[in-house]
């Protein structure tokens, strides 16, 4: 393929159209983005940091929530349960997939203690349906809806037909609503990125309002680009296609791994979670919850948190994109791993949570302390960002361990008809659920 100052024609052409688009917004900031730009530290102001959890599970004890809620347990005995959909008629869908490793990288997961105990390379690829058919709150029905995936991840019921985000294409089902099993083999709409280097390889898939498009997040398939710039076409951004597949469009680019994504009740606005870029220290990069602008960049693998030039890719500069890099709403902290992402649509809830942002945070391995390990909340108002963030369900850090120890780690968060809400554990292989007490 031909290149131009070491960009693939195909991706340059691709970030040429979303830079003009992006031209019609301008340069874009948080609130508080100018203070968060202003005290971020210079890379490798700390050294880098590899600092595996080790998973000790839960025993007797239980995630922890604040006063006058409820933690029990929903389901266990699953493989390394990711994420949930809930469907209309109360069904909970939950993919269990897990990272996949080979060669030598394999071999280190199975020789690394800490490693070793959440169980890196081993992947179910299915999908589990559970029911509370009398509705009593309490799971009843436990089915092996789909089978044979490859690393399922996003899910999704349109008409007759349950769409899944496997790590390499987007699959369409004949479906029945209250159907207990997928047959066939699926139909792929659309061949997503995948291949040797897959770094961020979930494929979360959400629809509009219309019910006309579907949103597939496609993440990174390296850090910041170290495997090269080809192997990140159509990669780092939010697809848009048609129901059939067809129509594909960069929604926008420059996310490196938008795992979640949601629209803000009563708007049309969507939301992401985006996990960032490891190796630069401690507090660098943060991950962030943003409002994902129509055409916008957001950064990667140039530059972070707006123009902050990333000094690795500086044989591969391009000062054009940096200068239209959109700078993130919401600050996460760094290398929290923050995933899952659902407003609250409930109404068994204290109003304060109301239509506001619960994020799960699977957790750090790139920093000397730990970061993430818990669920945390974001309030709203009138459709944007309210207050400070702060916790909602802890307890998956030991606290004052001296050896990095987790009980869990959170990776998805859903809320069921009765308001109550779920949120997956994919080191213990359960489902959580929250419920307010009466």
């Amino acid at each position: 393929m031909k290149k131009y100052a070491g960009l693939p024609v195909m991706m340059l052409s691709a970030m040429i159209a979303i830079s003009s688009i992006g031209n019609l917004y301008g340069q874009e900031k948080a609130d508080d983005g100018k203070t968060l730009k202003d005290t971020l530290p210079a890379p490798f102001a700390t050294k880098s940091t590899k600092n595996f959890s080790k998973v000790i599970g839960w025993g007797d004890q239980m995630p922890v929530a604040p006063a006058g809620f409820t933690v029990s347990k929903f389901a266990d005995s699953l493989q390394h349960p990711r994420w949930i959909y809930v469907a209309e008629n109360g069904d909970v869908f939950i993919a269990e997939s897990n990272t996949i490793l080979k060669g030598i990288l394999k071999f280190g997961a199975k020789i690394s203690r800490k490693i070793k105990t959440q169980h890196i390379g081993e992947s179910a690829n299915r999908i589990t349906l559970f029911r509370d058919s009398n509705k009593d709150g309490i799971v009843d029905q436990r089915f092996v809806f789909a089978e044979n995936l490859n690393q399922p991840f996003g899910m999704l019921i349109l008409g007759n037909h349950f769409y899944v985000g496997n790590t390499d294409a987007l699959l369409r089902f004949d479906y029945k609503l209250g159907d207990t099993k997928l047959n066939g083999v699926g139909k792929k709409l659309v061949s997503l990125p995948a291949g040797k280097h897959n770094r961020h390889w979930a494929r979360n898939i959400i629809t509009n309002k219309a019910g006309n498009k579907i949103y597939i997040a496609v993440g990174s398939g390296s850090n910041v680009a170290e495997e090269g710039l080809d192997n990140e076409i159509r990669r780092a951004c939010i697809l848009e296609v048609n129901v059939d597949g067809s129509g594909e469009r960069i929604y926008a680019s420059g996310l490196r791994n938008p795992a979640g994504m949601a629209w803000v009740p009563g708007t049309n606005t969507l939301w992401t979670a985006v996990n960032e870029r490891d190796e630069l220290g401690d507090e660098l990069v943060p991950d962030y919850f943003t409002s994902v602008k129509e055409g916008g960049f957001y950064g990667w693998p140039f530059s972070y948190f707006g123009q902050h030039e990333d000094p690795r890719m500086k044989d591969q500069q391009r000062p054009d994109l940096v200068g239209k890099a959109i700078v993130p709403d919401v600050a996460l902290g760094a290398h929290t791993a923050s995933l899952g992402l659902v407003f609250y649509n409930g109404k068994t809830f204290p109003p304060k949570y109301h239509n506001g942002a619960f994020i799960a945070q699977h957790g750090s391995w790139n920093r000397k302390e730990l970061a993430g390990y818990k669920v945390i909340f974001v309030p709203f108002a009138n459709g944007k960002p309210s207050g400070p963030q702060e916790d909602f369900l802890t307890g998956f850090a030991v606290a004052g361990s001296t050896d990095s120890e987790v009980r869990g780690r959170p990776v998805d968060v859903a809320v069921l008809a009765d308001g109550s809400m779920l949120v997956t554990d994919d080191v213990s292989n359960m489902v959580w659920r929250v419920t307010k007490d009466r």
